[in-house]
This record gives structure tokens, sequence and C-alpha cells, in this order.
């Protein structure tokens, strides 16, 4: 959804030119009363450029030209504000530095302020995919030329305006102004600041303009920057990016519309009962009174409501992962309740992902949310293996039932070290003992790698002999 054109903003802006130099003719500029002090040669210069060169691309530089010859004109403001009307039409970069000329002459002109704001921030969001610190810096200087604009607009009526055409152009320029504050803040994720400027904004439109793309899409960026506040206001998030995808055209609904599905979600964990809030949304520009969307049940309540439905006998039947979010969300008498039915039990868990590992201990991840983390879940305290030791009777039958026994040893000790190495999946055993629940960590005694038994090697096949 794209804002108001800069094109309009700029036609609009150009509508209140004030017609000094228009109004002016050769016999003005020679009389003490004409308002303006001119001798021939110079007026003949700028008749040229203004009433007799239409074409803008043509007249900027006319009128620089002229002011370069007579720097201490008595029309200097306008012709510097014509400069920058020209420049506006065809070089943006040259009309923020023409906007710059009129606001040293005048720093209280709200054009070049519309010139400065709106031309700063569209080549900021050019910056978006190729250089965000840019773009960041750009959108701070629209913003602090925004900031300057609003208080130019509490300043006194121009004399070249009537009261009717400066209302006009203020009513057009300062949601313009706010609109650069908010999106400056809400790209630096100051979400306070985003929603006050969005606020302020939007306050100006008429009713007759609340359901109008331009103005759905800054309601859009308002829900947004609730997102964006510490901490995030989920419920109003909802309802404004819902009112913004409700109104919007259709072209335009499905980028909006997942935001308002994810703040919803947010807010209540499921989308049940979210046709209400697009009944309220549509309906009303704010929320309205007694606005709530129910919060979502918490881990704890959860927690709590898995063990309501589950019958003591089912307990032990409860998934890895359901046990593992008991025993580390419920009330600690409810995870006590479940702790016991399996501590102090043995069980076998098969080819689990091995996170860590030293000589006596592995710590390995077991349910399906710990595999697909990394994170260990389980730690398995192994049971040493009995080390052989040497006969005290040296005799070559001894020696030789030891060195056997030693050697089946090393190999056991090599291949356990082997099968418990990181990343590498295992068959373990172990009992119950303990458990943390932040994070959750259940510590399994008496453990054991239990080892693929090899395979029975195959006797060879004997073939008959052929006579």
């Amino acid at each position: 959804m794209k804002k108001a054109a800069v094109a309009s903003l700029l036609a609009v802006s150009a509508l209140f030119f004030p017609s000094m130099i228009a109004r002016t003719s050769a016999a003005q500029a020679q009389q003490p009363g004409g308002g303006v002090v001119m001798d021939a040669p110079e007026f003949a210069m700028y008749d040229t450029a203004v009433n007799k060169t239409p074409d803008p691309k043509a007249q900027a530089p006319l009128l620089e030209a002229y002011l370069a010859k007579y720097p201490n004109s008595s029309v200097k403001g306008d012709v510097l504000l014509r400069i920058m009307i020209d420049y506006s039409s065809f070089d943006k970069a040259k009309a923020i530095t023409a906007a710059d000329n009129v606001l040293q002459v005048n720093p209280n002109n709200l054009q070049a302020y519309i010139i400065e704001v709106a031309f700063r921030k569209e080549a900021a969001e050019a910056l978006a995919t190729s250089n965000p610190a840019g773009m960041q810096s750009g959108l701070d200087d629209a913003a602090a030329f925004a900031q300057k604009g609003l208080a130019a607009t509490k300043q006194p009526k121009p004399a070249d305006f009537t009261d009717a055409q400066y209302a006009q152009l203020v009513a057009f320029a300062t949601p313009s102004f706010y609109s650069a504050i908010g999106e400056d803040a809400r790209n630096k994720k100051d979400g306070a600041a985003a929603v006050a400027a969005y606020k302020a904004e939007i306050a100006t439109f008429k009713p007759d303009q609340l359901t109008t793309p331009p103005v759905l899409q800054e309601v859009f960026y308002l829900g947004q920057s609730y997102y964006l506040s510490t901490p995030p206001d989920y419920t109003m998030c909802a309802f404004y990016t819902t009112r913004a995808a409700a109104l919007a055209p259709d072209q335009f609904k499905p980028v909006l519309q997942p935001t308002a599905n994810f703040c919803y979600k947010k807010q209540h964990g499921s989308m049940d009962g979210y046709d209400a809030v697009v009944a309220a949304a549509k309906a009303n520009p704010d929320p309205p009174a007694g606005f709530a969307i129910a919060p979502a049940p918490s881990d704890k309540d959860l927690a709590e409501q898995l063990m309501k439905s589950t019958a003591d006998a089912d307990i032990p039947k409860l998934a890895l992962a359901d046990r593992e979010y008991v025993l580390q969300n419920a009330s600690p008498e409810t995870a006590a309740k479940v702790w016991d039915v399996f501590k102090g039990k043995s069980t076998q868990f098969p080819n689990v992902l091995v996170i860590s590992s030293s000589p006596t201990s592995v710590q390995v991840a077991v349910s399906d949310g710990a595999v697909q983390d990394k994170k260990a879940d389980y730690t398995f305290n192994l049971t040493p293996l009995t080390v052989p030791e040497e006969p005290k009777a040296k005799t070559s039958v001894a020696l030789a039932k030891y060195r056997k026994e030693k050697k089946a040893y090393d190999d056991q000790v090599a291949a356990i070290a082997a099968a418990i190495a990181p990343g590498k999946t295992v068959t373990l055993s172990g009992t119950y003992e303990s458990y943390t629940p932040n994070p959750i960590m259940i510590v399994m005694s008496d453990g054991a790698v239990i080892l693929p038994t090899p395979a029975p090697a195959k006797a060879p096949v004997r073939r008959p002999v052929r006579h």
C-alpha cells in the first residue's frame, strides 16, 4: 500500500506559492510604491526567467543566475522558493539544496519543510536493503526537519497567504511531518515514540479519510509500533493491524493480514474469537470502551490442564515431551505427582542424540524438541566398568587370562568412548534419580551404554569336492 504520492504533495504545495513574482510588472518594479525595487536591467533578467520561461528545467538555472548577479534582490525569498518548486519537479537532490536555501532566509517556511521531509525520507527508504545504516541516518534527518516543520506550523501566518490558504497548507503538512517522525522511530524499534507520532498523525484526518488506503497504511504502522513497544502490546497491535487489513483493498490484504493474525495469536493463543475483533475494528477507528482480547493460557495453565485431563493410571504413558513440559511448568505439587511415578524406575532409551560426554557421564537429547534444538535434557551418570586386576600368582595360565580380560576391558572402553562421541546416537539405560526444571534436566543414575551386539560370524560354506 503506497502513501500519498510525493508528486501530489508537491502539487498541493505549489498551489500555495506566493504570487508576488507573477504580479510584478515592469511599471511596478520601477515605482517606489510597487512593492519591489528593480532597475530596468534587473527586471528584464528576472522577467525573462519567470514570465517568459515556463519550463522548470530552463527556469531554475535562469533564476539561479539572476540571484548570482543580484544577491540582494528585493524578491530574493520568492525567487529561492520558485527555484525550489522548479527543482522539485525533476531533480530531488537540488530541490533539497534549494529548500535549505529557502530556510536560511525564512526558517518558518512550510513549503520548504514539506520538500525537506518528503525527499529526505524517500531517499532514505531507497537504501533499505543496500545500506540500512544510511537509511536510518536519512530518516533521522527527515524526522529532525519534520519536528522543525511542526514548530513552524505554530508561527503566525505569512502575509502572502489568506487565512483559509494557510490553514489548508498546515492541515496538509502536519500529518506528513508526524508520519516521518513515526517512521524514524519505528525503524529504530522505538515503539513508544512511534505510537505517539502515528496517533498524532491519524488524529489530524477527517472521519471520511480514515478508511482511505493512505491512512490505513499509517493505521497499520501504528499497530506495528505497538508490537515494537517494550513490552509488546499485542492487543493494540491486533486491533489496529486488523482494522487496516479489514478495510484495505483486496490486493493489500495478503500483506497486512499476517501481522494481524500474529499479534492476535500471541495475545490469545489461537485464532478462536477473532471474528469479534474484526467486527470491532471495522466499526471503530480506535478500540471501543471495554475492548479486550483474552490472554493466551500460560505454560503453567497448559501444564495443569494437561494433568487434569490425564488419569493417574495414564501418567506413565505420557510422551517424553509432555513429561518434561509438566516438570518444567506445572506447580510444584503437580510436578511432584508426575516425578513420583518415574523416580527410582529403570528404563532404556534407544537411539538418543549425544550432546556432550566424558568417561563418567553423557548428556543427551531425548525428547523431540531437545533433539531439534540440539540441547541436552537428560544426563546419564555412567556406572564405571570393573577394571581387571593383575593376578598375584604370575603363572602363565593366570597371566594369559588377565591379558585376555584386560584386552576385553580396553576394547569395551574404546567402544563406549566411540559410541558416546558428540553427534552420535546411542542406546542408554539408567534409573530416574533427580531433575531440575529450568532448564529441564533429568538425571539418571546407574547409567550404562548398550553397545550393539556384533553379528555372529557366518560359518564357511563347504562345497562338495568333485571327483
